[in-house]
C-alpha cells in the first residue's frame, strides 16, 4: 500500500473535494495523513480520527469589502498565498520526515506542498478546487500573468528546488480538477484529469428545522460562502427583499455568516441562518444564490439546480462565466444588483426551462465523471509509476 500526504490551507472549501478522496484512499487501505495550519478544521471536517502533522499559517486575512480586480488578486497573493507557503514549508518538511509519503497531493493554492515535494524529489498532484486558470485566466492580462510568474519563481527559490520549473500551481504528474468539461470547458493543460465534484458526507446539523420546509412553494438557498460576511451585507437584504416578494409562491433559505440581517424568526416565508446545511440543502431547492464559488456552483449543479451568480473577486468572475455559458445560470452585478433585477433573475431561472435544462446536462456529467473513486484511482496510478 501507498502513502499520501494531503497539504491544504486552513480553508473549508480548500479542504471538503480531498476530505472524499482522503476517505476513499483509506478505505483501499493506504496510509493516508494531512498538513495544515488548522488541525481542527481538518478532524472537523475530514472525522475526528484523521493524522494531521502541524504547520504555520494562519487563515485568510480579511480584506477590504470594496476591494475588486487586480487589487484583490494581489491582495490575495501579497498578504495570504505567498506568506502562507513560507510559513507552511517547515511543517511541511517535517511531515514528509515522518510520514515518508509516495506522493504529495497539495492543494493548488498551498504552494508549500508542491514546492517542497519538488525540492525533495517526490511526485505530487495537484488538487485543483477552482477550475478559474484551466482555460488561462490571466492571458489577456499579461502584467497580472508576469508578476504573478515572478511571484512564484521567487518562492521558489526560498523553498522548492532553483532549478525547478514546474508551476506549482499545476502538477506535470496529474491535476485533479473537480469539474468537468461541461462546466469548465476544454484546457490544453497536460496531465489534467477531469474527476467531476468530489461530494462525501458532512457533519450532520444537528437542530435544522426540517418541518420548516414547504412542498407547496419553490425553494431558493441564498449563500456567499464563508469568506465574504464583511461584503455582502447589502446584497443579502436585495435578496431578503426579492424574496420576500415573492413570497407567495417561494421560501428563502439565507445563509448570514456576518450577521448583517435582522433575525427572521417564526417567520414561515424566510429563514436567516449563520449556517446552513447546504449539501442536504440542495437535494430540497429549486434555485440558488451565491457568489460563484467554485464548490457552491459545483455542488449546486451535482444536484442540477441552476442558479443566479454573483462574483465578488478573485476566481468568482471566472466560474460566473462558465455558468452562464453553459447556460445553467444568470450573472447579476453583486455591487450593483436591485431587487427588482435580482428577482426577475430568479423567476427565469425558477420557471424558465432552459436553465433548469442546462443544469440537468451538468449533472449527469459530473456524475458520470466518477468523482472521489475516480480521483483515489488516478493517484493510486501515480503512486505504482513512481515506485517501478
Amino acid at each position: 500500500m501507498s502513502g499520501f500526504l494531503f497539504v491544504v490551507p486552513p480553508l473549508v472549501g480548500h479542504i471538503n473535494p480531498a476530505v472524499g478522496v482522503a476517505a476513499e484512499l483509506g478505505a483501499r487501505g493506504h496510509r493516508v495523513a494531512w498538513v495544515c495550519p488548522d488541525a481542527g478544521l481538518v478532524r472537523r471536517l475530514a472525522g475526528a480520527e484523521a493524522a494531521v502533522y502541524p504547520c504555520a499559517g494562519a487563515a485568510d486575512g480579511e480584506r477590504p469589502a470594496d476591494l475588486r480586480g487586480a487589487e484583490a488578486l494581489r491582495f490575495l497573493w501579497e498578504w495570504f498565498l505567498l506568506p502562507l507557503a513560507d510559513e507552511m514549508a517547515p511543517g511541511v518538511r517535517a511531515a514528509v520526515a515522518d510520514f515518508h509519503p509516495d506522493v504529495v497531493v497539495a492543494d493548488q493554492q498551498a504552494f508549500a506542498g508542491a514546492l517542497v515535494a519538488e525540492r525533495l524529489g517526490l511526485p505530487w498532484a495537484t488538487s485543483a478546487t477552482t477550475s478559474a486558470e484551466f482555460g488561462g485566466a490571466y492571458d489577456g492580462i499579461p502584467k497580472v500573468a508576469g508578476w504573478l510568474r515572478d511571484r512564484l519563481a521567487e518562492l521558489r527559490g526560498r523553498i522548492g528546488d532553483p532549478a525547478g520549473s514546474a508551476d506549482p500551481r499545476f502538477s506535470p504528474h496529474l491535476t485533479l480538477a473537480f469539474t468537468t468539461p461541461e462546466l469548465a470547458g476544454p484546457t490544453d493543460r497536460p496531465a489534467v484529469r477531469h474527476v467531476g465534484p468530489s461530494i462525501s458526507a458532512r457533519p450532520a446539523a444537528d437542530g435544522f428545522p426540517w418541518e420548516w420546509l414547504d412542498p407547496s412553494r419553490d425553494r431558493v438557498l441564498v449563500s456567499l460562502g464563508t469568506a465574504n460576511a464583511d461584503a455582502g451585507g447589502r446584497f443579502l437584504a436585495e435578496c431578503v427583499s426579492a424574496l420576500r416578494d415573492r413570497a407567495d409562491r417561494v421560501q428563502a433559505l439565507v445563509a448570514d455568516p456576518g450577521g448583517t440581517l435582522p433575525p427572521a424568526a417564526d417567520d414561515k416565508d424566510l429563514l436567516i441562518r449563520p449556517t446552513l446545511p447546504q449539501l442536504p440543502l440542495l437535494e430540497r431547492v429549486d434555485a440558488v444564490v451565491c457568489h460563484a464559488g467554485h464548490n457552491t456552483v459545483c455542488e449546486a449543479l451535482w444536484h442540477g439546480v441552476p442558479l443566479v451568480v454573483a462574483p465578488i473577486r478573485d476566481d468568482q468572475p471566472v466560474i460566473a462565466g462558465q455558468v452562464v455559458d453553459a447556460g445553467a445560470g444568470i450573472r447579476v452585478r453583486f455591487g450593483r444588483v436591485t431587487a427588482a433585477k435580482l428577482g426577475a433573475a430568479l423567476d427565469t431561472v425558477l420557471y424558465e426551462p432552459a436553465h433548469r435544462a442546462a443544469a440537468a446536462r451538468i449533472r449527469i456529467a459530473f456524475r458520470a465523471a466518477g468523482g472521489a473513486p475516480v480521483a483515489a484511482t488516478h493517484l493510486e496510478t501515480l503512486a505504482a509509476e513512481e515506485s517501478r
